[in-house]
């Protein structure tokens, strides 16, 4: 049975429990009956960052690629969390990408394609999105990438 979960451990990955927040703040918030929100995500993995630091600098673009597919594993795991079923996904609507860059650092948009990628291999034509690759000094607990997530749902059965 062809399942998005299913898909996941086709490509060699695996979903990882949801990501516990922080501060005060829920993983994923649903708006309307189809959309929902996924807070920013780092690139935990088992509890420990893949990489730290900044691109640039101690992190390379394919780390960072990597890391950007984790923070992308992450939403799918806090969405999961919010509405019990990946396969309630009609499309993802918009990644916004965080990037830590050392000074001169312009590669952003490569470094957010390692989540780009992973959607699109994962659901196909509903993968497609519209992306941000923002730039920053510093992000929390010095993560090199973290991502959010706005994705289109099937409004649950009744």
């Amino acid at each position: 049975m062809h399942t998005v979960e299913n898909r996941i451990k086709e490509l060699g990955f695996s979903l990882p429990p949801c990501p516990k927040p922080v501060a005060d703040y829920v993983p994923a918030t649903l708006f309307s009956d189809n959309l929902v929100y996924i807070s920013g995500q780092d690139c935990k993995k088992d509890g420990k960052l893949l990489y730290e630091g900044k691109l640039g600098d101690s992190v390379t673009i394919e780390q960072g690629e990597e890391c950007a597919a984790q923070a992308a594993l992450n939403c799918l795991s806090a969405l999961k969390y919010t509405i019990g079923d990946l396969d309630r996904i009609k499309r993802i609507v918009k990644i916004l990408g965080f990037v830590a860059s050392s000074p001169g650092f312009d590669q952003q948009p490569f470094v957010i394609n390692g989540a780009s990628k992973l959607l699109l291999d994962i659901f196909g034509e509903s993968g497609k999105h519209a992306r941000a690759a923002i730039g920053t000094n510093e992000l929390p607990f010095g993560t090199p990438v973290e991502i959010e997530m706005i994705v289109e749902i099937e409004p649950a059965a009744s």
